[in-house]
């Protein structure tokens, strides 16, 4: 389950920021719909960081080291 919200998050991450280039692409800097889709990714961002950080803290997600050979 922890995963599958992980992962969730990513995904709207990544379909804000094509979002954002579409939008740049096809209003030529008209409206503000680029400005709209960057800023909900950056809060996405924010809270994924946060949410993952509470679960640290709270003992839900166990952090790893990465081992290297």
């Amino acid at each position: 389950m922890k995963t599958l919200l992980i992962v969730g998050f990513l995904c709207l991450i990544v379909w804000n920021l094509g979002a954002g280039l579409f939008y740049m692409v096809v209003d030529k800097g008209t409206t503000s719909r680029t400005v709209n889709s960057l800023t909900k990714r950056i809060a996405l961002s924010v809270a994924l960081i946060l949410l993952v950080v509470a679960g640290i803290g709270l003992g839900w997600i166990e952090p790893h080291g990465v081992h290297v050979g």
